[in-house]
């Protein structure tokens, strides 16, 4: 078995042979012509001039090999109390019939199709169904608001917008077609159709002439056959939150992104085709579309598709559950997650409740894993717990240990090494502007040099200034992540926070996710934020909010001393909190990402824009009750 460090060295040293290697896992209609093409950087393309279909990739072929019959998709919905199953073959013609229906609006190879669903089967469908004909799919997460929805609506100008009635959050039933609706009247580009799943909980009125119902089109659609794209051809644009408040449409290709994913279920998760593996995401995420939909079926697994919450539906053990009824080998979910059934369930009990006994590793990823959680989990459900860590531009992992590769020793607060492929540097700028490399140990900004692999973004939706503006400029001949952190001597990345969390106190530059750590390892903390907040002395200071634990019962004043002296001990005077504020719940986008920039401009008492993601915004008017009765609110 080849090592870790063989493998990574090839991959940087021949990266045009380790590529061409793993594309033999795709099954191509033409191969390409240049494994990497580099005659433009700073865009570079990968397997220029090679054809295929990513949904053949993902369903024909299993089924022309003879694995139809294999359960392609597993819908567990205890929101609804349903669980489905399709197989290879099933999930191939539904998806043929849906992509006949999109014939039959017009949609042509090239085209955009919206798709604004919640977490029901249909979901996937339609991307693939979209990936069969050569169309473009931009997924809008579900229950977006109208706004946000039209202005993604204009910048991806759709011909069809694919949706459904509503969708469920816990108990509550969430109706999409008057957001739908109040988008298209907002938006300057109006699709030519709409197409909904009418859920029985919650019917939607359809406009004349405009809107179909989903079932009755698929019903009477005759099936399409796969439609070869070239391996540069987008597959899809995913939105990602823009400075300027224009989003910015991550661009991801066919060929790239196929053998990306392929290669990253084998030896990142340590997955086998026909294994059963579960990414607890949103298909709205770039997890969703990596790990839920393209990911597990170009790899022949079975993917399970959730609709519903870590805790809530009905309890915290309903991750246990699903892994012990589906026979899950390997799960997939972010640390917020797991912070949500730590506080309910702090001891275990209901995962010690199920068989868990064929169920041997979790992943972790969307924000940092705080080591309290990650150690919490490994003595609990007793499998690896992998923090690993990648974004929306990457479309898969930059840092992992790569079980399928070699298992290397874990460091708490580390997502280990760097993946095959991805070449990470911590840079700063030096007096020139120039990009100069840090030593081990020193935090800076990490970057990725270039080119980067294939699977990652190739540029923005018809924005190729914007794209090396957003992410190329601050370090020519670099991959800009926008998260700060180190390598250790040992080569292992610890990512502490985002560029823009690092803090300066009284001169000195201070990570928030470092001091996070220790707060968080308070035995009462179930989750916490930091975040550097205006001092008229010292020019920032950390301030801590903390969620405790539940069934704590101790005065909260007592615990935020003890939590103020802990960080004092640990790190020392100059990052010791100005104060520690407990609070019932922490603000967070529906990916789980706590919203520390939005509680800043809230103590500092500047103008802040409330973002799209949020889960509830309801929770931002506590967080000031919080911070104003503490003393530390700037203005209301």
């Amino acid at each position: 078995m080849t090592s870790y460090a063989e493998t990574y060295v090839r991959s940087l040293h021949k990266p045009e042979e380790f590529w061409a290697e793993a594309a033999e896992a795709i099954e191509w209609e033409t191969r390409w012509e240049r494994v990497l093409d580099d005659r433009r950087p700073p865009f570079y393309r990968w397997f220029a001039g090679g054809r295929l279909n990513t949904c053949w990739n993902a369903l024909d072929r299993h089924v022309a090999k003879g694995r139809g019959e294999r359960i392609a998709l597993i819908w567990d919905s205890p929101v609804t109390q349903q669980v489905r199953r399709f197989t290879y073959r099933e999930l191939r013609d539904r998806t043929a019939r849906v992509a006949g229906l999109l014939l039959g609006l017009g949609v042509k190879p090239g085209d955009r199709v919206l798709i604004y669903m919640p977490m029901v089967p249909e979901a996937a469908i339609a991307m693939l169904a979209c990936a069969r004909i050569g169309a473009v799919h931009s997924v809008v997460f579900g229950g977006f608001a109208a706004h946000e929805l039209a202005t993604r609506i204009d910048d991806a100008r759709p011909r069809v917008i694919l949706s459904a009635s509503c969708g469920i959050e816990t108990s509550r039933i969430i109706p999409y077609k008057p957001l739908l609706d109040a988008a298209i009247a907002e938006a300057r580009a109006k699709p030519e159709a709409c197409v909904v799943v009418q859920r029985p909980m919650c019917g939607a009125d359809l406009v004349p002439g405009r809107d179909h119902d989903w079932q009755e089109l698929e019903d009477a659609a005759p099936p399409a056959d796969c439609v070869a794209v070239a391996a540069t051809d987008p597959l899809y644009i995913l939105y990602t939150s823009g400075t300027t408040g224009v989003p910015k449409g991550v661009v991801r290709d066919n060929g790239g992104h196929a053998v990306a994913l392929q290669w990253s279920m084998r030896n990142i998760y340590g997955v086998a085709p026909d294994e059963v593996f579960w990414t607890a995401s949103d298909v709205g995420w770039v997890v969703g579309h990596s790990y839920i939909v393209y990911g597990p079926l170009i790899h022949g697994c079975t993917s399970v598709m959730y609709e519903g919450k870590p805790v809530g539906t009905p309890d915290a053990g309903a991750f246990w559950r699903v892994i012990e009824e589906h026979d899950v080998r390997v799960f997939f979910t972010a640390p917020t997650a797991f912070r949500a059934i730590k506080r309910e369930d702090p001891e275990g009990k209901l995962i010690r409740a199920r068989d868990l006994s064929r169920f041997r590793a979790l992943f972790l990823a969307g924000e940092r894993a705080d080591p309290p959680t990650v150690q919490w989990a490994e003595e609990v459900l007793k499998v690896p717990v992998i923090d690993h860590w990648w974004q929306t531009e990457t479309g898969w992992p930059i840092g992992a240990n790569c079980l399928g590769i070699e298992r290397l020793p874990v460091k708490h607060g580390s997502c280990t090494k760097p993946v095959p492929g991805w070449d990470v540097r911590v840079l700063e700028a030096d007096s020139i502007g120039a990009a100069t490399e840090l030593p081990p140990g020193q935090i800076g900004a990490l970057a990725v040099k270039l080119p980067l692999p294939p699977g990652a973004l190739p540029t923005l939706w018809q924005a190729d200034e914007r794209f090396v503006q957003s992410y190329l400029s601050a370090y020519p001949g670099y991959y800009q992540t926008a998260d700060a952190g180190l390598i250790d001597r040992d080569g292992y990345i610890h990512v502490m926070t985002r560029t823009d969390d690092i803090i300066n106190v009284a001169a000195h530059r201070l990570s928030t996710g470092e001091i996070e750590e220790v707060v968080a390892a308070h035995p009462d903390v179930a989750e916490c934020a930091v975040m550097g907040i205006a001092d008229p002395l010292k020019g920032q200071a950390p301030l801590g909010l903390l969620v405790l634990k539940a069934g704590v019962n101790r005065p909260p004043g007592a615990i935020e001393g003890e939590v103020m002296q802990l960080v004092r001990q640990k790190i020392g005077a100059i990052a010791g909190l100005k104060a520690a504020i407990v609070v019932e719940r922490l603000p967070k986008t529906r990916s789980g990402k706590i919203l520390r920039g939005t509680m800043r401009a809230i103590a500092d008492g500047e103008e802040y824009r409330l973002p799209a993601t949020i889960d509830d915004p309801a929770i931002l008017p506590e967080i000031a009750d919080a911070l104003a009765r503490a003393g530390y609110l700037a203005k209301r």
